[in-house]
Formats: structure tokens, sequence, C-alpha cells
């Protein structure tokens, strides 16, 4: 008797399960060649959305919540001085010793906008839209180390291997574009995130909600082009062969993947003609360039947020801008000077330019890095240590009510003290802002119901327009 396998199961008993697999994979496809599936197509929310797309720009490395947003007078006065016994009762410190001196803000803060919202003279160009923004001071993370920080914040777990943020959206929501991914990454800084492309990837999700990272040179994504002595007609002929053999595949298997690996064939396809075109910054008028302080052909943050815009322009439901520049645990001073140069004009240029275009009110912006940074001293007098207790974040449009802050931290920026906000509390709030309990959108697997927020997280309804 021959041995029965899982295959062979699938196969000749999932009445079907290849067949239907295939069609619901690609019933909303006009043809095979077009290579659009439902897993892509635009999905129904929960309930009406606020947000239909969102751009998040992540800080990585965590810049310090008290040299840009948390004004602490308090710890101007203990500046060199040891911080209270019972400031440090149980705390964990990443590298240093947690009984090192407290240190003063560097920078000086004032109140702009009609909402007051106080921030630090490093960010003079997100100040002019301060009122456009809601700043939360009181957020907190399980994790200390950059690495499982990153993951966390992207993720809902510091575990390597859980969908990310981007890929739940997808998932939930499909993409209203067909020739440009529904989850694209650009990354800047002086290196990529700690976490690496788990911060975008789709873990057990269906291969398909996976980010696709792009570069802001002439190439965005490499080997798109044909070789020399590949016409259009050539590489058509050969992917739909190699289409039929896996359509074939995927009748016998009933693999999922097979579909993801048919459909990204036929994006790459696609994004031949349209990735070039998105990618050109000339076409942008010299206002909008200079608005950004973007230069067409270079690598910046600034070219990012030009090209976030653009993306969204053109249906793609999820925007992340990695630029991994803000762990100082030493030259405090000068590296915070240059991070805020580079990405403070093109990051209010991005919110000023989505809402003169009427995209802000359904495009959901989100600023922030992994954890924040110590009020004690690190690196002798000009650095300070990762520090998940309370740090500072903000979203705007897409549903979130401008011009707020809410909550605070202690008179340290040690603790955060009212309104707590959790990842898991940011997570789900965001999903609600996409139409989604973040309680329901789940996704089966090894016999569990996963979610982004696993079995934590409230929805911040102080955010909520």
């Amino acid at each position: 008797m021959n041995d029965i396998t899982r295959r062979w199961f699938f196969r000749e008993c999932g009445v079907g399960l290849g067949s239907a697999a295939l069609y619901s994979l690609l019933k909303n496809s006009e043809s095979h060649a077009a290579g659009s599936t439902s897993a892509l197509a635009p999905h129904a929310s929960q309930f009406l959305p606020r947000a239909k797309r969102v751009i998040y720009l992540f800080m990585a490395g965590a810049p310090s919540h008290l040299e840009l947003f948390d004004n602490k007078p308090e710890l101007a006065k203990w500046d060199g001085k040891l911080p209270p016994a019972e400031l440090l009762k149980g705390y964990r410190a990443a590298f240093i010793n947690p009984n090192s001196k407290l240190l003063g803000p560097k920078f000086k803060f004032a109140r702009h906008g009609q909402s007051g919202a106080e921030l630090s003279e490093l960010l003079p160009h997100l100040a002019t839209v301060a009122d456009d923004i809601a700043i939360v001071k009181s957020m907190v993370t399980d994790a200390f180390n950059h690495a499982p920080g990153q993951i966390m914040m992207n993720t809902g777990a510091q575990q390597f291997g859980r969908p990310s943020l981007g890929a739940w959206s997808l998932y939930g929501l499909g993409s209203e574009s067909q020739d440009l991914p529904g989850f694209v990454v650009f990354s800047s800084g002086k290196k990529g995130p700690s976490g690496g492309s788990s911060n975008w990837g789709c873990g057990f999700l269906p291969t398909v909600n996976n980010g696709v990272l792009f570069r802001s040179g002439a190439e965005p994504v490499l080997y798109l082009s044909n070789p020399r002595g590949v016409d259009d007609g050539i590489q058509r002929d050969s992917l739909d062969s190699i289409r039929q053999l896996n359509e074939l595949r995927l009748d016998v298997t009933g693999d999922p993947e097979i579909a993801a690996r048919i459909n990204s064939f036929e994006m790459a396809y696609r994004m031949q003609a349209s990735a070039p075109d998105l990618m050109d910054l000339t076409r942008e008028t010299k206002d909008t360039l200079e608005m950004y302080g973007a230069e067409p052909g270079k690598s910046s943050f600034a070219n990012n947020c030009l090209l976030a815009r653009r993306l969204v322009e053109r249906g793609v439901r999820f925007v992340q801008l990695f630029h991994e520049a803000w762990d100082q645990h030493g030259n405090l001073v000068n590296d915070l000077k240059k991070n805020c140069a580079d990405t403070d004009q093109p990051t209010a240029a991005l919110l000023r330019d989505l809402k003169q275009r009427g995209l802000l009110e359904d495009t959901l912006v989100i600023w922030g890095g992994e954890f924040g940074r110590t009020p004690m001293v690190q690196g002798g007098s000009d650095g300070r240590d990762h520090h998940p207790n309370a740090f500072t974040m903000w979203l705007a449009g897409g549903g979130v009510k401008p011009g707020i802050t809410i909550g605070e931290s202690d008179e340290f920026g040690f603790n955060a003290t009212t309104d707590r906000v959790h990842v898991h509390d940011l997570h789900a709030t965001i999903m609600q802002l996409l139409g989604f309990d973040h309680t329901k959108l789940t996704f089966r697997f090894q016999g569990r119901d996963f979610r982004l927020t696993d079995v934590h997280g409230n929805v911040v309804q102080k955010l909520l327009a």
C-alpha cells in the first residue's frame, strides 16, 4: 500500500482545494496576464475607515524626547546631580549604570500655533504645522534594545517572524494600486534599521502582504530592467509560460505561496513601466522640490518623503520611511542638529503637501522611533542611553484629532504618568482608524488566531477626531 502523504490528501480529498485557492486568488483579475489577485485587490474594512492609507516616518535609533518634544525645566535644575533613589527602583538600563548623573535638556523650547504645542528649537518647520499634529508624550514599550524595540514597534512582538503593521494593513484592506506594491519601504540615514527586513515582513501572512524595499536612486528595484537582448515580447512570452507552469503546480498542491509567486512576477512586469515614472522627481514643480528640500537623482529622506506622497497618490496602501540615525549615546548635540536638519523640513512639507492636495484628511501620518532616551547622561556629558518608560510620538491626518497633546511624563521625563500609551494601544488605535476592530482582524496560524495586538491593546479615544 502506498504511503498517504499530506500532499496527496490535499490533492485528492480537498474537494478541489487547489482550484478553489486559485479562483479565490485570481477572481478579481481582468486576465491571468494582468496578474491582479484578490489578495491585493481592495477589501472592505469592518466599518467605515477614517484613514485609507498610511505613511509611517520611522526614526530608527530612538530620538531623544527630552531634546525634541518633552520640555523638562526641572531636569535642567538637576543637571549634573544624581537622580532620586526612588526614581530608579526596579529600573533596568541598556548600557549605563542607572545611578548616573542627570543631564539637562540641551535645546530651548517654545510654544507654537493656536494649540500651543511645545516644540524644540530644532524643529522650526514642524512648528509651522503644529496645529495639524497630535503629540503623544506618554508612549511606553517593553523593549530597551534596538532590534527587539523596532520589531516590537512594527509587529507588536519582540520576536522575529510576526507580521508587520504594514502587512496587517495590506492584509485587511488590500491595495488600490495594480501597478505598484501595496506596501513600499524606503531607508535613509547612516545605515538600515537594526531589526532589518523583519520590520516590514509579512510573517505568517500570505507573502503578497510583504513590504517591498525601494531605493531612491535611478533604479528603485534591483534587476527590474530587462537584460540586453530581451525585448518586451520575449519577456511576455517567458512570463506566460512560467505562469502556466506555476498554475499547473498550484492546481496540484493548493499552495497559496505559488499564487503569490505568480503575482510577484506579474507585478515586477508592470513595475517596469510604473516605477520609473514614479521615481522621476523632475516631474514635480520647482516650488515643490524646494518645499521638501528634495534633489532629483539623489538619495535622501527629503526625496523619500516626496516619493511617499507620489506613492499614496497612486493608490499604495502603506509607505514606511526608515531613517536610522538617532542612536545618540554620545555626540548628542551635533547629531541631533544634523538629524533634524535632514528630516524636519521634508516632514513638515509632506504634511503641508498632503493637506493642500486634499489627501491628509484620509492619510494617516505617524512619526516616531522604537523608544526614548534616558534623563541620565551617557558618553561623558553629551549622550543618553535607551529608555522604554517614556517617549514621544506624533500622528496627523487620517481621523486623528489635530492640534492636541496627550499624556505626560514625570518631572524628569523618566516615567509616563498620565494617559499612558503602550505600543499595543497605538496599534489598536491605528487599526481603528483603518476601519478594523483590532481584536477581530486575525489570521489563523499553527492552531491559533493571531492578531497585531496579540492579547493586549486599547484604542486611545482621545486621539480620535
